[in-house]
Parts: structure tokens; C-alpha cells; sequence
């Protein structure tokens, strides 16, 4: 499946480029979100995920010299988001192309290998982050995924945003390649990082004083868990039904089981949730224990719209409120 996958990809590349050989640079009109209404800017950066799309706002600043683009601004999860022929357009004209990485991010390998702009700077989040990227784990207790032709395979576990410890290392070297591409505007950008990255850093010293004094150390989810990178900056344990990449929907009796017996064994409040999630497994879960937990939502930034981001939402504010949840799940 993933082979056709690409080789559709492939072909919509070759046709894309085919077009793109057609329209002069930066023509190319979208609806997605972007940072500028400058139409004369002279950089464009173009970010699959919300997390990348904010923080590269917040290393360019005021300066609408550089148009920042977020690809997936419909609340599309990364998993599920396949570009189109104007995705495709716009990534390969643009002067940067951020993207995540991982296994789902296949496709935009290929668009940033085949990109109009030879001079387009390329960057993947999970070779900035190289030894600190961690495999997808099976716990105890967790649903499978069926088995496939490809189960031998290594799998990395693609929510590197979802630690403040993986944002500070990127955004520091975000802005090394931004001021890279944009030489004359090297000191603000610099500046702007460092203002970032101190309040990165104040956020990470919040969770680990938070943690550092909770009754629990163990979160449990009636739900796919995309937050590894997040337990492990704090030396947090956890019981999941599927891995964080899961497509799986429906968990086995023996998973609804054994969540539900951990959740009485260790006196949790909390079943945790991603958010868009129905909570019916977390719900299960709570039933089967027979406690009176409740659920609770971890927002995992993977269904942030275009019109979250006009409200204000950051990824600084979510990290926020992922931190009330915590306090709450492990106290």
C-alpha cells in the first residue's frame, strides 16, 4: 500500500513540476494559512504541522520580508494528510520546507528532492533531532497493530513536538537555517530565538517542578499516545491502548482489561484522551475499573485549524494547558 502510495506521489511531482515549469515563482496562490499578506515578501517558508508553523512565526517576528505558510491548517492529522497537486506547487517553489519526517512524511521527501528551487533549503526535524528520536514502543498491556509484510521494520515515533526539550533544540537550529536564507536579517532573528527559547525553557522548568512534586507518576490512556517525547523529559511511566501512530480504533477485551485493572491498582483520577477523540475505549476503561475517574484531554497539536491559530492559539498556550491536565492526572 505504501508503494502505490508513493508512486502516486511520485506521479503527481511530475506533473506538478511539469505545471511549475509554467508559473513564475511565488505565483502560485493557496488558501492556507499564512503569516504575511505581503505578496511582495521575499522569502517564502512553507511548514507542514501547526508546532513548526509556530515557531518559525515567532523566529521571523515582524518581518515581512519572509512569508511563513502552514500546510496543514484544516485540522488534517498528519498521518491522513495527502498533498495535492497545489500543495506539491507551493513546496516546490518555496525558499525553505520544514517537515517533520517521519514515516507519514514519505511524501514530502519526495516533494523536497524534486523541488523547482534549487536553492531551497530543506529541513527534517527528526535528522536535526538524529539520536534523540526514539522508536515506537509496545507496552505492556497495549493493542498491536495487525500484523503486515513490513513488521520487521523499525518505526520512529514521529511526535517530536511534543516535548519542550525537542523545541528548544530545533528552534535553535530553525533559526540558524532561517538566518542562513536571509543573511541581512541574521541579528533579529537571533534575537527573536532567544527570547523564544527563554520561554521554552521557563515552561520545561514549570513541568519538571510540577512533576517533581506529584502523588503519581504514571499516566494512563484510553487512547493512541503520541506523548513518549513527553514522558520521557520527565522520567514519567504510562499504560496506553495503541502506540501513537496507531490506526487501530477498536481495543481487544484483554487491553480494556488490563487499562482497566492498572487504573484501580494505582488510584489514577484521570483517563487521558487525545483530542477529536470519542473517549468510548476511556470510557470502557472507566467502567470496567468500577473508580470514579474521569477523562481528561491532552492535546497533542495534530488538529489545529487556520481558525485556532487566528483565536491565538500557540504552541506555547497548549503546552500550557497540556500542564493543568497534568497536574490534575497525576495528583
Amino acid at each position: 500500500m505504501k508503494s502505490i502510495f508513493k508512486n502516486i506521489v511520485t506521479l503527481v511531482l511530475v506533473l506538478t513540476l511539469a505545471v511549475s515549469s509554467l508559473v513564475a515563482c511565488g505565483s502560485v496562490k493557496n488558501s492556507h494559512l499564512q503569516s504575511s499578506s505581503n505578496e511582495d515578501a521575499k522569502y517564502e517558508i512553507v511548514c507542514t504541522i501547526f508546532p513548526i508553523y509556530d515557531w518559525v512565526k515567532n523566529i521571523v517576528g515582524d518581518n515581512d520580508n519572509v512569508n511563513v505558510t502552514l500546510l496543514l491548517d484544516q485540522g488534517t492529522d498528519i498521518h491522513s494528510f495527502q498533498p495535492t497537486t497545489a500543495d506539491i506547487a507551493l513546496i516546490s517553489d518555496a525558499d525553505m520546507f520544514i517537515y517533520v519526517g517521519g514515516e507519514s512524511d514519505e511524501w514530502a521527501e519526495d516533494a523536497a528532492s524534486e523541488a523547482v528551487n534549487k536553492k531551497q533549503i530543506a529541513v527534517n526535524l527528526m535528522e536535526i533531532l538524529d539520536d534523540e528520536v526514539v522508536e515506537e514502543e509496545i507496552k505492556e498491556g497495549m493493542q498491536a497493530e495487525k500484523e503486515d509484510s513490513e513488521e520487521d521494520e523499525v518505526e520512529y515515533d514521529e511526535h517530536v513536538w511534543l516535548s519542550l526539550k525537542n523545541a528548544q533544540t530545533i528552534v535553535s537550529q530553525l533559526t540558524d537555517k532561517i538566518s542562513e536564507m536571509d543573511e541581512a536579517n541574521q541579528e533579529t532573528y537571533v534575537q527573536n530565538s532567544a527570547m523564544y527559547m527563554a520561554q521554552l525553557a521557563s515552561l520545561d522548568a514549570e513541568y519538571q517542578a510540577v512533576i517533581d512534586i506529584a502523588s503519581q507518576k504514571t499516566l494512563l490512556f484510553g487512547d493512541r499516545f503520541p506523548f513518549r517525547y513527553l514522558v520521557e523529559d520527565y522520567n514519567l511511566d504510562y499504560y496506553a491502548a495503541f502506540v501513537g501512530c496507531s490506526a487501530e480504533t477498536e481495543a481487544s477485551f484483554e487491553t480494556i482489561a488490563f487499562l482497566a485493572e492498572k487504573l484501580k491498582e494505582l488510584g489514577l483520577s484521570k483517563v487521558l484522551i487525545i483530542e477529536n477523540s470519542d473517549g468510548k475505549i476511556a470510557d470502557t476503561v472507566i467502567e470496567q475499573s468500577g473508580t470514579s475517574a474521569t477523562k481528561a484531554v491532552l492535546n497533542s497539536m495534530q488538529s489545529v485549524t487556520a481558525n485556532d491559530v487566528k483565536d491565538g492559539i500557540t504552541y506555547i498556550s497548549i503546552m500550557q494547558d497540556n500542564l493543568e491536565v497534568l497536574k490534575e492526572a497525576l495528583n
